[in-house]
């Protein structure tokens, strides 16, 4: 090619380029258009019709859990205002083992049919199924983290740490009479308890104690760190903020009392079905020895059981208060006080 054609060749390619380049910026920004505008009508007949614009699946997981399980919670969190709102209810029962959960939810699935609510585990598609009670091996879930304005309704259960880890320990070897026939992880080991704690063996420490804290601080890291003094404080601020109730398994027919005074839409007729049913009492581990003066003293030194105590404790505190509120007793029958306040200076009148 002659020299004197180069500043011609350059000039149209540069043409050719500039072109191309208006040719689709205006197509970009045309298509960004009718995106925009197709976005803003999907908005609207959501909005409409009140459907939540996040449909996300996933499973429970149990203790640690991960974020797909936070994620598919949202799908189940839709409002429908033209319905009524005692039938919009999500129901999470994040159950901490052996604390006398099944006894609790015999009583709760009984009554699913009479009361027209339904029960589901480890779900993977909640946005057909309400009013719902979900139940589960999981921590606590802080749904305002992720951006949902309607938040389940929390309720658990605690019992003191030691009596919680000497059931635990047992139920490993021996089972219980719930399913008799399962072989268990530790079955065919005699030792017991007090030996447990004199040779200090694993499955006797004081580490697995620490379950009822992290089960109500959360997801964090720092929940799960046995002796983590944030992770106390944070289970305190969760048990009183962000749940209901949380009731004891030393003291279980009044949580079920409790329950079907403020979740009558979940729990009516629960405190009959409790002292007259057949699955109040569903679970017993089938040998449990009682552990010695010498090995309580041995585990009452324990930093861990001090904090775990000092929760349950709190949480005992709590409940007695919730009851003192609620409940009364009228001859010899456990009722609801009703209602205790009274509107006053209400204006416009």
């Amino acid at each position: 090619m002659q020299p004197k054609h180069l500043p011609i060749v350059l000039i149209l390619c540069i043409s050719i380029v500039v072109f191309v380049y208006v040719h689709f910026g205006d197509e970009v920004s045309r298509l960004e258009a009718t995106n925009k505008k197709l976005e803003q009508a999907i908005e609207q007949m959501q909005l409409s019709s009140g459907i939540d614009q996040q449909q996300l699946h996933a499973k429970n997981t149990v203790l640690s859990g991960d974020v797909a399980t936070l994620a598919t919670l949202r799908s189940s969190l839709t409002v429908h205002p033209s319905e009524d709102p005692s039938n919009d209810l999500v129901l999470i029962y994040n159950r901490v083992p052996k604390t006398g959960s099944t006894s609790f939810m015999g009583v709760a699935y009984d009554l699913c049919a009479k009361n027209k609510s339904r029960f589901t585990y480890n779900v993977s598609s909640w946005s057909e199924k309400k009013p719902a009670l979900y139940h589960g091996h999981i921590a606590y879930l802080d749904f305002e983290r992720f951006g949902i304005a309607q938040k389940p309704i929390f309720i658990n259960i605690i019992r003191k740490p030691l009596d919680r880890l000497i059931s635990y320990y047992y139920f490993l070897r021996y089972g219980d009479d719930f399913r008799p026939y399962l072989v268990r992880k530790r079955q065919g080991d005699k030792m017991t308890f007090d030996e447990c704690v004199l040779r200090q063996e694993l499955d006797c420490a004081e580490e697995n104690m620490w379950m009822q804290i992290p089960f109500f601080c959360g997801h964090v890291a720092d929940c799960w760190v046995p002796g983590n003094e944030w992770a106390l404080q944070q289970a305190k601020l969760n048990l009183v903020n962000k749940y209901l109730l949380v009731g004891v398994t030393e003291e279980l027919q009044d949580f079920v009392a409790l329950l079907e005074a403020t979740l009558p839409r979940f729990f009516k007729g629960s405190l009959n079905l409790f002292l007259n049913g057949k699955k109040s009492h569903l679970r017993k581990t089938t040998i449990k020895l009682e552990p010695s003066v010498k090995t309580i003293e041995t585990i009452h030194k324990s930093p861990i059981w001090k904090m775990e105590n000092d929760f349950y404790q709190f949480a005992l505190d709590h409940f007695h208060f919730m009851k003192k509120r609620t409940l009364t007793v009228r001859g010899g029958i456990v009722t609801d006080k009703g209602q205790q306040f009274l509107y006053e200076k209400i204006r416009p009148k």
